[in-house]
């Protein structure tokens, strides 16, 4: 089985206004996740709690993390990042951005997990409709740029789509499969299914998971999505 969770951790700031890494990583823990694709991660060197957050969230839950910075200044460093269990076999980080726009990112990683080579890719889409579709139209040639044999892909990301058949949603379903999604935002009372997990071949869903407790709804703006999977064969979900 493989555990994977997709999660916009929002700086690690809840819906009270606090700063909290403690809290994603005592949720992160509590799914116990063999992936996670993160968005929205602080890693300024400012110092304080506030500051390298994917180091404090890898110690605090013993993965291995991978850092895809999509804003990068003198004084703050902020963007997608990866934990796993599992080494990083390989690593490219992508430019998604759109002229204008804040910029965006992916990262490419793979890994080997359950005997199987694994692709993962993470990231978070802009917020503007033209935006989105630039995003997704260079995302599927990343898609296709890798001519390698891989078991599986797997894409993990804040889409930023909240209609159903929205351009970004159906051409990644259409390349990918459907997609793996449930109301994720606002955490306090979720109405849309911003995030999201796409899974090629399409492997068994074991279980899907969006906990509602009060620590997910406050940690974060958004709830981490989680879905189980059986990578053993190629049974459609």
């Amino acid at each position: 089985m493989l555990n994977v969770v997709s999660y916009n951790v929002h700086e690690c700031v809840g819906i009270d206004g606090r700063r909290d890494p403690e809290r994603i990583a005592r949720l992160i823990q509590e799914l116990d996740p063999d992936i996670v694709g993160l968005q929205e991660v602080d890693f300024s060197p400012l110092g304080g709690r506030k500051s390298h957050q994917l180091n404090y969230l890898a110690a605090a839950t013993g993965l291995h993390p991978i850092a895809g910075p999509t804003i990068q200044r003198a004084d703050a460093e902020f963007g997608n990042a990866l934990l796993t269990r599992a080494e990083i076999n390989t690593l490219e980080l992508h430019d998604v951005s759109f002229p204008g726009r804040q910029p965006r990112g992916v990262i490419d990683a793979v890994i080997a997990c359950e005997k199987k080579t694994v692709r993962v890719l993470v990231t978070h889409l802009g917020l503007h409709a033209r935006e989105r579709k630039h995003q997704v139209e260079l995302l599927l040639k990343i898609l296709g740029r890798d001519h390698e044999r891989r078991d599986c892909t797997i894409l993990l990301g804040d889409i930023n789509e909240w209609r159903p058949q929205g351009f970004a949603i159906r051409r990644l379903n259409a390349r990918l499969g459907r997609g793996i999604s449930a109301r994720t935002f606002p955490s306090f009372y979720p109405v849309f299914a911003l995030d999201r997990i796409w899974v090629s071949p399409r492997a068994p869903l074991i279980k899907k998971t969006i906990p509602h407790h009060r620590l997910a709804r406050i940690a974060s703006d958004h709830l981490p999505i989680r879905a189980i999977l059986d990578l053993s064969n190629g049974i459609r979900y």
